[in-house]
């Protein structure tokens, strides 16, 4: 065999799969879980280039750490004051470059797309283009798959944006969708609104979120420097739809029926101000405001804490969002007080995982104080670890995942 046709064999063996996302490790985030999991699954069967951002500067240090087998380009962006990559211009500033780093790249055979839907239109646009050379070459367009984690339209335009800007969101969006060879919908509700979009013979596959559960496990460190009475944790972004300062202002009715009690918020997002603001009016150490975590270090501060704290902001969209910080907490044993709706409220409620309650103020105080004195149950924390090991792995979802993005590539078994 020559070496032209043994490195073509190859090629035929290993698919080369490119992921685009603003967001990768070690930013701790619910597409970081996602996207790492897939990437992981995909490994072993093919050649993995990520494009996405350059971190936060407290993070890069964290950056050098990388997947076996798998490149990681990275280039600088705009973030928010809280060091997200998050609004208009920051968005660009990621979209923007992608472009002509997807021309430049080694052609792949698929690509993996995360939202917003901004950068779903690039990648589309970015591979018709090469498309267009790859003809005279005699080579087939590059597909992709649009990883849809939620509907960047509807959020946009529940939150009360101006109805032109909805209305190209949705464009844009719709655009995106519609390009793609496959969407994976990390929910049965967001796959509705995609086929709603994109056309009811959308090929859609719901592969729900996931969590690491050889990372979030109820064995492991504490953090050294957590409070030494009873505290409450929200792990994770903290922006319009999740409303978590609902917490915070529960925490003024808290303090009155536990005067020792400490919640802290390990992350950023748009809610930081408001947060900032209430906890100037509370004791002093009521409420502690920490920066985004790597996952091990947040796992730290969940597996020890009382109860995770998450919310879904009734009525702006995401009602049918399931936020991983929810399995990301049972998976080291701790119960979750959980305000708001939608399938995660209804998983709590129904399996015992902790408290499900309305997005209501005095509800969410009433459960935050009940939380705090109810005491570690070794039991039942070992029953919410097997419920997410069964239902709610990473390695699984991961699994599925890869599956769809390789489909008539290669066989992933």
């Amino acid at each position: 065999m020559t070496g032209g046709a043994a490195a073509g064999s190859d090629r035929r063996r290993r698919p080369a799969v490119l992921l685009a996302s603003r967001i990768w490790a070690p930013e701790s985030a619910a597409a970081t879980f996602r996207l790492g999991a897939l990437v992981h699954a995909l490994a072993d069967h093919a050649r993995v280039r990520v494009l996405t951002a350059t971190p936060p500067p407290r993070l890069r240090a964290a950056a050098q750490e990388a997947e076996p087998g798998v490149e990681v380009s990275r280039w600088p962006v705009l973030r928010d004051a809280t060091g997200y990559v998050r609004g208009y211009l920051p968005y660009l500033s990621y979209d923007l470059p992608l472009a002509l780093r997807m021309l430049v790249t080694p052609r792949p055979d698929v690509v993996v797309v995360e939202p917003p839907p901004t950068t779903g239109a690039v990648t589309r646009v970015a591979l018709g283009v090469r498309g267009l050379a790859g003809r005279l070459r005699g080579r087939r367009p590059v597909p992709y798959v649009y990883y849809a984690a939620d509907v960047w339209s509807d959020a946009t335009a529940s939150m009360g944006a101006p109805a032109p800007v909805v209305t190209l969101m949705r464009l844009v969006e719709t655009f995106a969708l519609r390009g793609a060879r496959d969407v994976v919908a990390v929910s049965d509700g967001v796959a509705d609104r995609v086929r709603a979009l994109a056309g009811a013979d959308a090929p859609v596959t719901v592969v729900p979120n996931g969590i690491d559960t050889t990372v979030f496990t109820p064995e492991g460190d504490r953090p050294e420097d957590a409070p030494s009475t009873p505290y409450l944790v929200y792990a994770g972004t903290a922006s319009e739809w999740q409303g978590a300062e609902i917490f915070a202002e529960a925490m003024r009715t808290v303090v009155r029926e536990v005067p020792d009690a400490r919640l802290v918020f390990l992350g950023q997002g748009s809610s930081w101000p408001a947060l900032e603001r209430v906890r100037a009016e509370l004791p002093p150490g009521a409420l502690e405001l920490r920066p985004l975590a790597p996952a091990r270090e947040a796992a730290a501060w969940q597996r020890a804490a009382a109860a995770a704290l998450v919310s879904v902001r009734p009525g702006v969209g995401y009602d049918f969002a399931y936020p991983t910080k929810v399995i990301a907490a049972l998976a080291c044993g701790t119960p979750v007080v959980f305000a708001g709706p939608g399938p995660a409220a209804v998983d709590v409620r129904e399996h015992d995982l902790g408290e499900a309650v309305g997005y209501d103020v005095d509800e969410v105080a009433a459960a935050m104080v009940r939380a705090l004195r109810a005491g570690r149950d070794e039991a039942a924390a070992a029953r919410r670890v097997a419920w997410v090991r069964e239902h709610r792995s990473l390695a699984a979802t991961g699994r599925e995942a890869a599956r769809v993005v390789l489909r008539g590539l290669a066989d992933l078994t």
